[in-house]
C-alpha cells in the first residue's frame, strides 16, 4: 500500500493496518506472542507496547504543538539518534504489563490517533510546514509513521516471524 497522501488514504490505511495486526496477533497462540525474536529480542507483545508508547509520544508532540510550544522529540531526554536507547527504555517499561492491558492501551491510543486524523483536512494534515513544531514536515508525515506504515512495520515482522516457527 502506498503512503496516505490525502486524510481519507491515511484513515483507510490507518484502519486496515490496525485491524490487520490486532486479527493477526488474535490468531497466534499466547506463548507465541510472547515469544522473543519477532523483531531482534522483541515478541509480538513487546511490538505492541512499542506501538502504543509511541502514539504516546505521538499525542504529547500533538498536544504541546498544537498548543503553540515546541515538544522534545523524539522524547525528554532524547535525540532523533537515541531512538534505539528509548526503545529499550520503552521495553522495559512495558515488559512486564500482561499482553491483554497492552492491548487495551494500544487500543485507546489508535482511537485518539483516529480522531485527532479526523479532526483535521487534507491541507491541515499534507501541507509542509504548516505547525512551526512539525518543522519542515507536515503533521500527516508525523502521523503516516505513527500510525499506518508502523503497523505495517510490525504486520511484517510478525508475519515473518510466524512462518519461521512452522
Amino acid at each position: 500500500m502506498p503512503r496516505p497522501k490525502t486524510k481519507i488514504e491515511l484513515l483507510e490505511a490507518s484502519a486496515s493496518n490496525f485491524e490487520k495486526l490486532l486479527a493477526l496477533v488474535d490468531s497466534m497462540p499466547e506463548n507465541l506472542v510472547s515469544k522473543p525474536g519477532a523483531c531482534e529480542e522483541a515478541s509480538a507483545k513487546d511490538m505492541l507496547a512499542h506501538l502504543h508508547a509511541w502514539h504516546k509520544l505521538y499525542l504529547n508532540w500533538y498536544e504541546e504543538g498544537m498548543a503553540g510550544e515546541k515538544p522534545e522529540m523524539p522524547a525528554p531526554g532524547f535525540t532523533w539518534k537515541m531512538t534505539p536507547e528509548l526503545n529499550a527504555e520503552i521495553d522495559a517499561e512495558y515488559k512486564d504489563v500482561p499482553l491483554n492491558e497492552i492491548l487495551s492501551l494500544l487500543k485507546s491510543t489508535h482511537a485518539q490517533l483516529m480522531k485527532i486524523i479526523e479532526g483535521h483536512s487534507d491541507e491541515e494534515l499534507f501541507t509542509k510546514k504548516r505547525y512551526a513544531w512539525t518543522g519542515s514536515t507536515s503533521l500527516g508525515s508525523y502521523t503516516v509513521s505513527a500510525t499506518s506504515s508502523h503497523y505495517a512495520w510490525a504486520l511484517k515482522h510478525i508475519r515473518k516471524f510466524i512462518k519461521q516457527q512452522e
